[in-house]
């Protein structure tokens, strides 16, 4: 199952407060760094925009930075949204071990009609940055937001038409040490 043509954005930025203030992008799982894992995920897009400081691991992506940077999730995508030209793009964090080129190819095909389709976990948490966005609905949802810093992802997603995938795997991602840690021993174990 081959998804459509689209774009992708990797929000490769933010403070990292509950690791530290580490690098999560550079922080390593199966001896990879995470955005190279995330990268190969969505290397099949016609554009990559990374969203973030820039570390020489991007390859062909274009890396942009939201202004001011760190102003949160909201604020990068937005950057990220407008260097987008494709009718489709894969919204993902670079701090997903497990996320593959299936996974997206799954989003893309449960999208179908709809504004986005995104990943949960077993226990229902969603993961908007872990999604494929209709781009057009994903540019309507922004527009009404006038400050973008520091503004819920969740609330203005909120009036989008969602679907969500489970994947208790692909859904993971590293916020803490112990989430790193925890996704160390499952790559050696799997």
């Amino acid at each position: 199952m081959s998804p459509p043509g689209y774009d992708a954005i990797v929000l490769a930025g933010g403070a990292a407060s509950r690791m530290g203030g580490a690098d999560k992008a550079m922080l390593r799982v199966g001896g990879r760094p995470l955005i190279e894992r995330v990268l190969e995920a969505v290397a099949g897009a016609g554009s990559i925009i990374v969203v973030g400081p820039r570390r020489g691991a991007e390859g062909r992506a274009l890396v942009v930075q939201e202004e001011p940077p760190g102003a949160g999730p909201v604020a990068a995508l937005a950057c990220g949204l407008h260097r987008v030209g494709a009718e489709r793009v894969a919204v993902v964090a670079a701090d997903m071990p497990f996320l593959k080129a299936d996974t997206v190819a799954r989003l893309h095909h449960a999208l179908g009609n709809g504004d986005g389709a995104l990943l949960c976990d077993e226990a229902g948490r969603f993961q908007p940055l872990a999604a494929v966005y209709n781009t057009s609905a994903l540019r309507v949802a922004l527009a009404p937001v006038s400050e973008l810093s520091g503004v819920s992802l969740f609330g203005a997603l909120r009036g989008l038409n969602l679907v969500t995938v489970q994947d208790e795997v692909a859904s993971i991602d590293c916020d803490t040490r112990q989430d790193l840690q925890a996704a160390r021993l499952r790559r050696q174990g799997g």
